[in-house]
């Protein structure tokens, strides 16, 4: 059994890893790169891989940088299952078409000014076709249903609390008399957050692979995140401004949702209107109604009492543009949560247009923001932002507030192995900046004995010896294949049979290769 980490090394994004058994290829999760330049390059690069050579990909959620090159891979020849749970199937359906449509968009503006400069013209990596093609091939799996794979391998989801319908999984794979678990961890969430139950214990694990993200530090505590936001609301509403809350669609935009639908139940919330003014948050908000059956006890029980936040009375949703654009003459009273959450583009500019040069309004900002990024930028105090080729002064008052975070901080990741029986046999840190990781991996050796990599990017790792495999076993499959290969070419099949032939053979060739290494 071997593992190759082809994402998500020493970063925090991209995540992808193949897990090699016998014959078979296992993917989890197939992230896009996102960040610096250097790193989205990554993203039109080929696969270390043919994309037909794959026979699962095991999805752990929907977040673009673990699902975000699905389509490409799809496009480029992919043929087997996606597995994932309901939740996160329709998140993708959504977040996957959503991410085509920027690509097309990004690249329909590159291609002009190629054209103007007589530079050749690109494509992007995928379209909102392309995405929506790709669905096809996903198949629900439920929380804590065992499914088989092959007759090596099964797989198990367990809820990691991370967003709607995320999962770490636990891979159990037989070879031989042995059988080794192997647990990927995807993202591990925080505990108490709206919607979400707690992640799910780790009883034991041969093998870890394990997030890394908050490895090097510790969330800032949660109790008064509540008090601190209806006090920014009740200065807004008192000053008579806007509230503009940049927020990422998909879980970002639900927890604040719940928090204001606290405020109302408390009869602290001022009158104002809440408007959600992004289409895929709206979509997502939808999906969360079609799934309340995985919420936490704490939700259900507010919705069994007629307190859904999902459908509090002062809650609005735009859905066309006639009524986005309408938002932008509101001067005052309004709660605008909009994407994207670090400002960089969607509906949330035009608010920002309207509404930053106003003394009365506020901009809450309440999401990591990357360095660069116009978010980052008005949390660093500039004065000047430019949107849409105008600058605008900025003289809203400008707030932010932590612990709005998905991912485990240090002391919840330390927890999640502590809670194990006994300390896996090796552990790799992955999604995770070089220091977090390196903090997170002397802690864990140090409190736990535990063996800790790090694992380059494309790093392959033999976690087990495997099945020992005979040279005329080997000879006589290449024989066979290479039969097989004469025919095709003598029939003409489609191009694509060709790629999955030949893909064979480099496979066996490579088992070969692996038997010399077992002879010593």
């Amino acid at each position: 059994m071997r593992i190759r980490f082809l994402g998500a090394a020493q970063i925090v994004t991209g995540s992808c890893f193949v897990l090699e058994v016998g014959a078979a290829r296992i993917m989890v999760d197939c992230g896009m790169f996102q960040g610096p330049r250097h790193i989205r390059e990554n993203n039109y690069r080929p696969f270390l891989f043919p994309p037909q050579s794959i026979d699962y990909l095991l999805l752990t959620h929907a977040h673009i940088d673990h699902s975000g090159l699905i389509p490409k891979l799809v496009k480029q020849g992919f043929r087997g299952k996606i597995l994932a749970t309901p939740a996160t199937i329709d998140l993708c359906s959504v977040m996957l078409p959503d991410s085509g449509y920027i690509q097309e968009m990004e690249v329909e503006r590159l291609n002009r000014k190629n054209r103007r400069a007589g530079r050749p013209e690109v494509e992007p990596i995928y379209t909102a076709e392309d995405a929506k093609n790709c669905l096809q091939f996903f198949q629900p799996v439920e929380y804590e249903e065992m499914v088989g794979l092959t007759p090596q391998v099964s797989v198990r989801f367990l809820d990691a609390g991370h967003i709607l319908g995320s999962s770490f999984l636990e891979v159990y794979v037989k070879e031989g008399e042995e059988q080794s678990k192997i647990v990927f961890s995807g993202d591990l969430g925080n505990i108490n957050k709206p919607y979400l139950n707690d992640p799910a214990l780790l009883s034991e694990a041969d093998f870890l692979v394990m997030e890394s993200t908050y490895g090097d530090r510790l969330h800032q505590e949660n109790e008064n995140r509540l008090d601190l936001l209806r006090e920014i609301i009740w200065d807004t509403y008192k000053r008579g401004g806007n509230l503009i809350i940049p927020a990422f669609a998909v879980e970002r935009t639900q927890d604040l949702i719940y928090d204001l639908n606290l405020l109302v139940m408390q009869k602290k919330f001022p009158p104002m209107k809440v408007y959600i003014d992004s289409p895929l948050a709206v979509a997502t908000t939808e999906i969360f109604r079609r799934h309340m059956k995985i919420f936490d006890p704490e939700t259900k029980d507010l919705i069994a009492r007629g307190n859904d936040p999902l459908s509090m009375s002062v809650l609005e949703f735009t859905r066309t543009t006639d009524e986005s654009v309408a938002l932008n003459k509101i001067l005052g009273g309004a709660i605008i949560i909009s994407a994207s959450g670090m400002c960089e583009a969607g509906r949330i500019k035009h608010h920002l247009k309207h509404n930053l040069w106003r003394p009365e309004c506020t901009v809450l900002l309440v999401g990591f923001q990357a360095p660069g990024t116009k978010g980052w930028r008005l949390k660093e105090g500039a004065k000047m932002i430019r949107i849409h080729g105008e600058e605008i002064a900025v003289r809203a008052q400008i707030k932010s507030i932590e612990g709005y975070s998905a991912h485990a901080d240090q002391k919840a990741l330390l927890a999640w192995v502590a809670s194990m029986r006994k300390t896996p046999r090796r552990i790799f840190l992955v999604h995770g900046e070089t220091r977090s990781s390196a903090v997170l991996a002397e802690l864990l050796a140090k409190e736990y004995g535990a063996q800790v990599s790090i694992p380059a990017p494309g790093e392959a790792v033999e976690l087990t010896p495997g099945e020992v495999i005979s040279e005329e076993r080997v000879r006589k499959a290449l024989a066979a294949l290479s039969a097989k290969l004469e025919e095709a070419l003598r029939t003409r099949p489609a191009p694509d049979r060709y790629a999955g032939i030949l893909e064979k053979l480099n496979e066996l060739e490579g088992l070969v290769e692996k038997m010399k290494k077992q002879a010593g």
